[in-house]
């Protein structure tokens, strides 16, 4: 028997108590995070050396999260190779470095892992961060990792949401039940649970889903921001937001995301530039602050920024990101991180 979810209710939970989420996620207001690593790979590791560091400072900064992607296998005809470290191990470094930092996937790939080790994974980095982790999950976009599985890209968008519902119903309390085209068990349990009863699931652009799946089964949606060098790419992303939350089951507050790369100038006054085809926006800080505020007023409620573009050097971006911009974006205060002395 296929297993389910509430009966067919919205699979989304009350995180009033999760750390990282609230940190990251309140109506109408926007905050501010930093997709890793700050520097990309360019064939030298080094390029990460001290990035820890960048995010201890970060965190005492105030910043609502950073972000890590999940690249399995680096394909140099597709793009950059993430942040190289598996995304768990990597965000449990992180979390043992850190103290309040919302700690984000941008994104788990769940088509390519199996959602009961995404569980594991998932449930003990929240443990060992103190409720800090925000799962950001997609289907996968990078067809050479596909067949390294032993999967069919094609499936993708099945699979992606029978691996949420076997997520979601894996962490619940108690002995569990499943009878998944993913697998079946009976009896036994996952241990541990989340912290706080359960992990926020963000889904990353379709996934292979409609609107209407997104709005019933996702505690969040992260998509890609149309143009960011005028008005007319913010005014889109409000009709596209504010479709998808028309489409919410009990019309709750739903966070949006979105994300943009930096060449963040030193002239603060320099005009909103696209660079590669518009993958990345060269601005000075006013530019900047400009289109967060039209984020803002469009419903987004977290802006996730890359700074791996910036010609300047880390610490430069991140000093004028912190004093200039973050004041104007704070994060939430919510509650503490819970105890994690394990």
């Amino acid at each position: 028997m296929q297993s389910t979810l509430n009966n067919g209710a919205p699979a989304t939970a009350n995180f009033h108590g999760h750390p990282g989420y609230r940190r990251m996620f309140a109506p109408e207001r926007l905050t501010l995070g930093l997709f890793l690593p700050l520097r990309f790979y360019q064939g030298d590791m080094q390029v990460l050396a001290g990035q820890a560091d960048w995010v201890e400072t970060i965190d005492r900064q105030g910043f609502a999260a950073v972000w890590v992607r999940d690249v399995p296998l680096f394909d140099p005809t597709f793009g950059d190779a993430g942040q190289l470290f598996e995304p768990f191990a990597y965000l449990s470094f992180l979390a043992a470095r850190t103290q309040r930092i919302a700690l984000a996937t941008g994104s788990a790939i769940f088509t390519l892992r199996h959602p009961l080790d995404l569980a594991k994974s998932a449930a003990s980095l929240d443990r060992l961060s103190g409720g800090r982790l925000v799962l950001g999950i997609a289907s996968g976009d990078r067809p050479v990792e596909f067949p390294a599985y032993g999967l069919e890209h094609a499936e993708r968008g099945q699979r992606f949401a029978q691996a949420v519902e076997y997520f979601r119903q894996v962490m619940a309390d108690g002995p569990q039940a499943i009878d998944s085209p993913l697998g079946r068990f009976a009896g036994v349990q996952l241990l541990p649970k989340p912290s706080t009863g359960a992990i926020p699931l963000i889904v990353t652009s379709s996934s292979g889903q409609s609107p209407e799946w997104i709005a019933r089964h996702a505690d969040g949606w992260l998509t890609y921001p149309f143009a960011t060098h005028t008005a007319s790419g913010p005014r889109q992303l409000a009709e596209k937001i504010r479709a998808w939350r028309q489409l919410i089951p009990d019309g709750g507050l739903r966070p949006h995301m979105t994300n943009e790369w930096l060449d963040l100038v030193d002239d603060p006054d320099h005009p909103r530039t696209p660079l590669n085809g518009g993958f990345v926006l060269r601005t000075g800080r006013k530019g900047l602050l400009q289109l967060l505020e039209q984020w803002q007023e469009a419903g987004v409620n977290h802006a996730a920024l890359g700074i791996q573009f910036s010609q300047r050097p880390v610490a430069e971006v991140i000093q004028e990101l912190a004093e200039e911009v973050l004041p104007h974006f704070p994060s939430h205060p919510g509650p503490p991180a819970l105890d994690a002395r394990w």
